[in-house]
């Protein structure tokens, strides 16, 4: 067993799980992820997305293969040794606000800090911060009972920001919030993370979570089926003024472009074998990889795609 390159803060070699009846969650998925990125994990319901990131966090094990957190193998750590590392260094956001009933949102937020022996004092000051960040400050004193789902989520994100940790695991979560709100909490959670060398692992169907990622992980039937490089330019406008092609329009400009046939005509592609999985360039692919895969130049000459066929 070799430890992964240390450019990775982050590295899952050749992921498989099973759930209970039989069926595949995961089949061989590989990636890296560097300190401090924001990686969207995309693509339809029952892809594998959860999974894989509860696999990642060390919620579960995968029944094959490898997870690496900063030279550490996730993979082989017992239950205890897990527990610490999602305590001490991960923080977790879920599609559902759970929150201990008897306490305040400020307490809420602050109870990692507290049970990583923060002082009272001091883990207040930081859950209070993250709320008004999050504009749940007037929600600070009301007990969960009291707020609404979305104000509950909003708690959860800042009790997960609140700890700094290396790495945010965060599954659907904008998924309680109005569509209104979203934009505003994922703003807090991007400019947080890049502020503070917060690596983030997203799970996402919502185009406008992937478009504030660094790049986007596409699964499939629990396959790894691209990885998009998103572009450089902040928001939907490009260098020159005009309107840039977004997350959505670079991952089928790279498609078509690298699609045989008719214009503008889908060309079915078949989801790659768990030994063909490969990452973007400096991911990393699955152990036993036949080669790089074939890059697909995007916009300004950079690439915008990097498909496993």
């Amino acid at each position: 067993m070799v430890a992964p390159p240390d450019d990775d803060v982050l590295r899952a070699r050749a992921l498989h799980f099973q759930y209970h009846d039989g069926s595949p969650a995961l089949q061989g998925v590989s990636l890296g992820v560097r300190e401090g990125e924001i990686l969207a994990v995309s693509g339809p319901r029952g892809s594998g997305k959860t999974t894989l990131l509860r696999c990642l966090a060390g919620l579960v094990r995968p029944q094959r293969g490898e997870v690496w957190f900063t030279g550490l193998p996730v993979h082989t750590m017992g239950p205890l040794a897990r527990e610490r590392l999602r305590r001490d260094r991960y923080g977790w956001v879920d599609p559902a606000p759970v929150l201990v009933p008897e306490l305040t949102a400020w307490e809420n937020a602050a109870l990692p800090l507290m049970l990583r022996g923060t002082g009272r004092r001091r883990a207040k000051k930081a859950a209070l911060e993250w709320l008004d960040r999050l504009d749940a400050g007037d929600s600070a004193r009301r007990r969960p009972h009291e707020l609404r789902r979305s104000e509950r989520q909003r708690v959860c994100i800042a009790r997960a920001l609140a700890v700094t940790p290396a790495i945010l695991f965060a599954d659907e979560p904008t998924a309680p919030l109005h569509r209104a709100d979203r934009a505003p909490v994922l703003r807090t959670l991007t400019t947080a993370a890049r502020s503070h060398g917060i690596t983030v692992v997203v799970a996402t169907d919502d185009q406008d979570t992937v478009a504030l990622a660094d790049r986007a992980l596409c699964l499939l039937d629990g396959r790894c089926v691209q990885t998009v490089h998103l572009p450089s330019p902040d928001g939907p406008d490009g260098p020159d003024g005009t309107e840039g092609p977004g997350a959505v329009g670079a991952a089928r400009e790279a498609g078509a472009a690298a699609a045989p046939g008719a214009p503008g005509e889908p060309v079915p592609t078949e989801a790659p074998a768990a030994s063909e999985v490969t990452g973007a360039a400096g991911t990393g692919g699955a152990a036993g990889s036949a080669g790089p895969a074939p890059r697909v130049v995007g916009p300004e000459g950079r690439a915008a795609c990097s498909l496993s066929v």
